[in-house]
Formats: C-alpha cells, sequence, structure tokens
C-alpha cells in the first residue's frame, strides 16, 4: 500500500515536523508512506491566481501519483475513525493500492481538484492550520491502519 499526503506549503514548526516523522514511521509497517510538499502561492492580492497555481501543481502531482484521491474539505463527509477505516478498507479491496490525500492551500481548492478527488473527508467545521492538519492526519492514517490490523493503539 502507498499513503501520499498531497500538501501545498512547507512545515515549519519542529514540534509538527517531529510528530509527522513518529507516525511516519509507525506506518513502514503497512505500506509506504509519503508526504509531497508543493509550493504555495498564497497572495492576499490576487487569491484565484494562487488558487489555480497551487491546484494546477495538485492535479500535476496526483497525475503522477495514480490512486484514490481523497480531499480533506470542510465541506466533506464527516466520519469516525471506525467508518474511515472501513472506507480504507473497501478501497483496498476495490483494487487500489495507492491512496492520496489531498490538503489544499490557504484559500482552498479549484473545483477541478474537487472533481478529480474520489472522495471528500471533513475533519471538523473547524479550521485548522494546514501544517497542524497535517500531523492530525497523519495520526489518523495509523489509527485507520491499526483498526484495520486490529492492533491496540486505537482504543
Amino acid at each position: 500500500m502507498n499513503i501520499n499526503i498531497i500538501c501545498v506549503g512547507k512545515i515549519k514548526d519542529k514540534y509538527i515536523k517531529d510528530g509527522i516523522k513518529e507516525f511516519s514511521k509507525r506506518m513502514q509497517s503497512f505500506g509506504k508512506f509519503s508526504i509531497v510538499e508543493l509550493k504555495e502561492f498564497g497572495n492576499d492580492s490576487d487569491r484565484d491566481s494562487s488558487i489555480k497555481k497551487e491546484c494546477k501543481n495538485i492535479l500535476e502531482t496526483l497525475e503522477k501519483r495514480k490512486g484514490y484521491n481523497i480531499l480533506l474539505d470542510i465541506g466533506g463527509k464527516n466520519l469516525s475513525s471506525e467508518e474511515m477505516s472501513r472506507e480504507i478498507e473497501k478501497i483496498c479491496l476495490n483494487g487500489h493500492s495507492t491512496i492520496n490525500f489531498i490538503i489544499g492551500g490557504s484559500y482552498g481548492v479549484s473545483q477541478e481538484v474537487r472533481a478529480f478527488s474520489n472522495f471528500s473527508l471533513s475533519f471538523s467545521k473547524m479550521t485548522f492550520p494546514h501544517q497542524l492538519m497535517r500531523l492530525i492526519l497523519s495520526e489518523q492514517i495509523y489509527r485507520w491502519f491499526s483498526i484495520i490490523n486490529n492492533i491496540k493503539y486505537h482504543k
């Protein structure tokens, strides 16, 4: 199994980097886990242009890493950890060996990225910093695979 987090921007805070590194290490027993950081164009004076450039890079990356694409989106489906682990199992049983999780830039994603996604997932109606969301997502991916593999991590 290949798990990719496709995201806009770079991590700056050491504690977030350390947390992601820990869950990346734990994920090795389930397959290949990677994070692809794309350039952030966040320009307040021209948000549409920033979204367009960031989403062009997202789509190009998804084309190269063909797989099942899950967009993190405030308007997506809100699932429990157990429910999402069952979704991951279904994705795998349907023959997908790669899952791409997409975290857009601070201004969101284009309709093209939404259309290219197979599934939209919401963690909450609240807004989280994108760097922190990467850590939360990394932990949840590990939790989902722990549930699937009956590992005691999930309680």
